[in-house]
């Protein structure tokens, strides 16, 4: 038989789901196994650093009375237990996914949430074998569970009251996976696992039910994943998960292995924004057992070196700038060298294709980045720039140049504002909007009610004519009438008068325009230069209005926002400066 490295196994699911429960477990199966932490017996569980192994001796002891007598080839499973805000999207192995087989953990009761339907359209697309874990068992009412019992036997031992509540939560979960395109039933009574998706119905708090689980991972990667767990020879190949700083090794980055094997001293390509750099391992490090994770001093085994499949931690000189969910690849020659540079250049540009005219989108890591764009392709949405990391102020600026007010719009996937960008979108005039999230689809979905509200604001705003602002010169000897209405002569100084405009001197209010005229002409508005006759309400000229006074014509709110945004001349920006001045005066956001 060839020899063929342990498969990478995701595990998935909606918040409150249980996948940590399940997760922790797992960890727990070898727990009695284990003779010391400091000094392991083999067939311990291993936890590497964002994932846990377990290895075949351990799963053909837990699970050989459900495998019929068969064993597992394999060295163990890897289970992927990455941070909560790494997407399993964002896990890529040469553009396809990092995990080999994935778990989609389920609550039988809730069914299917936003991130169980994420996570199913992204196994979809990646085209990776899953199982479903029917999660918490014992909480269907009548449900009697003993830990660590088979599910097998504990279906058999339950009343018929306690199988109908399970089988409507069981019918539920067909219906809605069906809607996805999967044909879904108890693992029990599949025949064909590739034309049919396994429930294995589980309670990872009694701990029953975690045998057939694993039994039923173990039996697909043995029948559907032969040939590309061999895929163990030659130099190291791994996915960077993140990079962070630890204290006494600096820079470090976690990488799950996939490949081949890498140690100290070896040199290694990497992917930045900028292309491919390379480097040297300084320092390879593995985890120690569950107690040593739960200390904060000295954690890490150090290691000379490591094979496929593992998670590490390695440190070494110049990572700054690497893309977290990129390829780390080891290089032993100048040829090998010359082409990680190029495999790793080529990935550093990034698959999305980029418009003039478009939205912003961030994520924390190359693939999530790549999943959003996707996303946003299938419903049409232009993409201007794309980049990883957090949302800075230099996003900001670029969003609101949009010419498209509906494209001064900033998407984060799995990432953040930092906190002087934050400054800026609170002070932002320009309509900018933010959306970030950890899931995808709350993403779309905010974006659309907000793409609805803002077309509507538009819509508003094109109906409405838009009222200038504007400075007046009361004549001399113009008054034709002291009061109800005064009729005085002005010279409009700057920008331009309506009719129903109120009139500021000083600061404060002082009537308002009834009507303009010219000659026996009426007019609506007149403009820099004019000099017309001006109906004022509400003022006595010799009491609130003087002959010779300079009076600011005062626009509305909603007006001001969008005058901010016009080109206005100088003079007219000038007289905007004045009026936003006195409001803030009472309200400092007014105009904001």
């Amino acid at each position: 038989m060839l020899e063929r490295r342990q498969p990478i196994v995701a595990v998935l699911g909606h918040v409150d789901h249980g996948k940590t429960s399940l997760l922790d477990h797992i960890r727990s199966l070898g727990s009695q196994r284990q003779a010391s932490v400091m000094d392991r017996e083999a067939g311990g569980i291993t936890q590497h650093i964002g994932a846990t192994e377990v290895p075949s001796d351990l799963l053909n002891e837990l699970c050989g009375p459900l495998l019929g007598g068969k064993s597992f080839d394999s060295p163990g499973l890897l289970f992927i237990d990455t941070p909560g805000h790494h997407s399993f999207s964002t896990l890529r192995n040469r553009g396809g996914s990092l995990a080999d087989i994935a778990i989609l953990v389920v609550d039988l009761k809730e069914g299917l949430r936003p991130q169980t339907i994420e996570s199913i359209r992204i196994l979809k697309k990646a085209k990776t074998p899953f199982v479903v874990a029917g999660n918490k068992v014992d909480r269907i009412h009548g449900w009697k569970s003993e830990d660590g019992r088979p599910m097998a036997v504990a279906m058999r031992s339950q009343t018929k009251d306690a199988m109908g509540y399970f089988d409507q939560s069981f019918w539920n979960l067909v219906g809605g996976f069906g809607e996805h395109g999967f044909n879904l039933d108890r693992y029990d009574r599949i025949k064909d696992f590739t034309k049919e998706i396994a429930l294995v119905p589980v309670s990872a708090k009694e701990g029953e039910g975690i045998q057939d689980l694993l039994a039923v991972v173990i039996g697909l990667a043995e029948r559907y994943l032969a040939e590309q767990l061999t895929d163990i020879d030659g130099a190291g190949e791994g996915t960077v998960l993140e990079m962070k700083e630890e204290r006494g090794l600096g820079k470090t980055l976690d990488v799950i292995l996939h490949r081949g094997s890498i140690a100290k001293g070896d040199e290694i390509v990497l992917v930045t924004s900028e292309g491919g750099v390379t480097t040297t391992v300084r320092g390879l490090f593995k985890p120690r057992g569950m107690a040593e994770m739960r200390d904060a001093g000295d954690r890490w085994n150090d290691t000379e070196s490591a094979s496929a499949a593992s998670g590490l931690k390695l440190s070494a000189p110049d990572l700054d700038g690497v893309l977290a969910g990129t390829t780390l690849r080891v290089v032993r020659n100048a040829a090998e060298q010359k082409n990680a540079l190029a495999l790793a250049s080529e990935e550093s540009r990034l698959s999305i294709d980029l418009e003039e005219e478009g939205v912003c989108i961030k994520a924390d890591t190359v693939g999530g980045l790549e999943a959003l764009a996707m996303e946003l392709k299938e419903i049409d949405v232009p993409i201007r720039s794309a980049s990883i990391g957090k949302v800075g102020r230099r996003d900001i600026r670029g969003a609101e140049a949009s010419s498209d007010p509906l494209h001064r719009l900033i998407l984060g996937f799995s990432t953040s504002v930092l906190s002087d960008a934050q400054n800026e979108i609170d002070s932002s005039d320009s309509g900018l909007k933010v959306i970030c999230s950890d899931i995808i689809y709350h993403i779309l979905d905010e974006r659309e009610r907000w793409v609805e509200s803002r077309t509507a604001e538009l819509e508003e705003e094109s109906r409405e004519k838009i009222v200038y602002p504007g400075r007046i010169l009361l004549l001399p000897d113009h008054t034709f009438r002291v009061s109800k209405p005064a009729v005085v002569g002005v010279r409009v100084l700057g920008g331009r008068i309506h009719i129903g405009q109120r009139l500021l001197k000083d600061g404060s209010s002082v009537g308002q325009i009834k009507s303009i005229r010219s000659g026996e002409d009426s007019m609506k508005e007149a403009k820099q230069g004019d000099e017309v006759a001006v109906a004022i309400d509400g003022v006595v000229v010799g009491r609130q209005i003087e002959e010779e006074d300079v009076l600011l014509v005062d626009v509305p709110e909603s007006h001001a926002r969008r005058l901010r945004k016009m080109s206005l001349n100088a003079i007219e920006s000038e007289i905007l400066g004045e009026l936003l001045e006195i409001h803030r005066r009472d309200d400092h956001f007014w105009g904001r």
